[in-house]
């Protein structure tokens, strides 16, 4: 079912379609480097427009690029890297020199860290201006968070500089910060320079795994009594071929918590394998005796910090890249292969040593456990709620049966993520927008905004911590704006609850541990939203979720924040085990 009323008229520019013809392109070198991006297809422009980016943002506005401008570069850099996540297509960022840049550097780093095809277009001083207020090394700051730097480099190179930038971010899936020096860019265009066609840049191919390769996977898990595939964001195309495969090998799934929603509704998918894990989740993945990675880092968090690996299970990865393999485990077996032209080619070698189907782990036994206990919504939790606060899991459980299904859920960082995560149900992998490569919180916001522009048949979801919140909550002006019809669900413990309770638990006997940095008075969150036009409401029971699903029927063109009172859970169950491996 798509959502459609709740689409804002008026609040989404519509993709433009490229005409895919060659244009000559008059002015100057912005606006050729404007129209060329336009031309190869970027999706949305978001950013902060100032003197040095006002010219190649409408450029890239008269081209047919919708624009976000939004309240701060962080969080139009954040707004970006969630559209390229969630809608496929290489989003752009637009800043002005300098401060510009450097205001957008943790979401640009949250995009690079997370391989997010984004572009970076931001104005530069010119190399003669020593003396500039502006004046930083761009190209440094680019490489420090790991994204790759390039730039503009004279008149006559513009449209080649352009194609490259474009080609690395699509093809390599890499965050480029592309920087227009302000005497190049206002130089006038080159008589004879061509806006870019689309097949300008071709696609990258797949790459196809080798055939030893293939046949050593293939009798890996024609071997196993006990296969598990975890999937993550580099198999989030490989969906149907990996089903294939695991059903012919006996195998259950998961995902890492990036891929989540990627085996929607399957009978013997686990969910998200990791300290999101479900008791039985997790249960199962540490009895399996082959453990398949398939496009996925196998880092701590997936794995959790190796306790999901038992004595004995042999670990394959499959990935893309040779320098991925074995990064952050030991693995067994490496295939350096597209996750679904891999499992494709497993499958057809498994099926010569092994013709009809086998049960293996899908049992009838762990489908009916699976079905049961899969999922914390089904697992019996205590009830804190009390004194004027919700349980977190309580107030997520309740939600998630409020809110419409066809949902895309973001998620900021802090102690309560956990719940919004497991507990708000997904309908597939591009309903979950999880921006937690630098674990910086206060993105969450931003993320939601982005992933909301670029599904607009969904109902925007996001969850986030108090602290998170009003961190980056300049944009939910942005938001009301727009006319998004955004839920943000505030799970408000009135602090920073990794630290409070970490340091909190950390401390055994003798005097009481000072928590005074890191906890603040309650704040009346859903009065500030109400100041910035959004509708809003104060939960600290189950019975005033009603004002939610009042508000869900009414389908108002705004966003709602739920300022949620939480009860305290003593430390979420995954941040503890997190902070075990520090």
């Amino acid at each position: 079912m798509v959502v459609a009323s709740y689409v804002s008229p008026g609040a989404v520019e519509a993709p433009r379609e490229s005409s895919g013809t060659v244009q000559q392109v008059a002015g100057t070198v912005a606006q050729l480097v404007g129209r060329t991006l336009a031309g190869l297809g970027v999706g949305h422009v978001f950013g902060v427009v100032g003197s040095g980016n006002f010219e190649v943002t409408n450029a890239l506005r008269e081209a047919g690029v919708p624009f976000t401008a939004a309240r701060h570069e962080g969080g139009a850099a954040t707004m970006a890297d969630a559209y390229a996540r969630m809608s496929g297509r290489v989003g752009v960022v637009s800043t002005h020199q300098g401060c510009g840049l450097s205001n957008a550097v943790t979401g640009i780093g949250e995009a690079a860290k997370s391989r997010t095809p984004l572009i970076v277009l931001t104005a530069d001083t010119q190399a003669s201006a020593v003396r500039s207020n502006f004046k930083i090394d761009q190209d440094a700051l680019a490489r420090s968070v790991g994204a790759v730097s390039e730039r503009i480099h004279s008149p006559a190179t513009a449209v080649a500089d352009t194609l490259r930038a474009f080609r690395t971010a699509r093809n390599e899936r890499r965050t480029v910060v592309l920087n227009l020096p302000l005497d190049v860019q206002s130089a006038p265009a080159p008589g004879q320079a061509l806006a870019a066609h689309p097949a300008a840049v071709a696609d990258a191919q797949p790459v196809r795994p080798a055939a030893t390769s293939v046949r050593r996977l293939a009798h890996l898990i024609n071997a196993a009594e006990r296969p598990v595939f975890v999937a993550g964001r580099g198999a989030r195309t490989a969906r149907e071929e990996l089903l294939e495969l695991a059903a012919h090998a006996g195998a259950l799934v998961a995902t890492s918590a990036v891929a989540n929603g990627l085996f929607h509704d399957e009978d013997f998918s686990l969910g998200i394998s990791g300290g999101f894990s479900s008791p039985l989740s997790a249960e199962l993945i540490q009895g399996a005796d082959l453990i398949v990675g398939w496009g996925c880092a196998l880092n701590m968090w997936t794995m959790r910090h190796g306790h999901l690996i038992s004595d004995g299970t042999a670990v394959v990865q499959v990935d893309v890249e040779d320098s991925a393999l074995g990064a952050n485990r030991h693995v067994d077996l490496g295939v350096v292969g597209d996750a679904a032209l891999t499992a494709a080619d497993v499958l057809a070698e498994l099926r010569t040593l092994q013709p009809d189907p086998a049960e293996r782990y899908r049992t009838p036994r762990n489908a009916a456990a699976i079905a049961e206990r899969s999922r914390w919504n089904d697992v019996e939790t205590p009830d804190l709620s009390g004194g004027g606060r919700i349980d977190p899991r309580v107030l997520s459980r309740e939600l998630d049966a409020i809110l419409p299904a066809e949902r895309i859920v973001s998620i900021d960082s802090g102690n309560f993520m956990g719940y919004p995560s497991t507990y708000l149900k997904v309908p597939d992998e591009f309903g979950f927008c999880f921006t937690q490569a630098f674990q910086s919180i206060g993105l969450g916001l931003s993320t939601a905004i982005g992933a909301a522009l670029a599904r607009p048949d969904r109902l925007p979801v996001l969850g986030a911590g108090d602290g998170g919140f009003l961190m980056g909550i300049s944009e939910l002006e942005t938001a009301v704006r727009l006319g998004l019809p955004l839920v943000c669900i505030i799970y408000n413990d009135a602090g920073y609850g990794a630290e409070v309770h970490h340091f909190g638990a950390a401390h055994d006997g003798g005097s009481a541990v000072d928590l005074g940095t890191v906890t603040f008075p309650d704040t009346n969150i859903a009065a500030i939203a109400r100041g910035f036009g959004a509708d809003a409401v104060t939960v600290r029971g189950v019975a005033d979720l009603e004002d939610v699903r009042a508000w869900v029927g009414a389908r108002p063109s705004r966003p709602l924040v739920i300022d949620a009172k939480i009860a305290s859970d003593g430390g979420a169950w995954w941040l503890a085990e997190a902070f075990k491996g520090h």
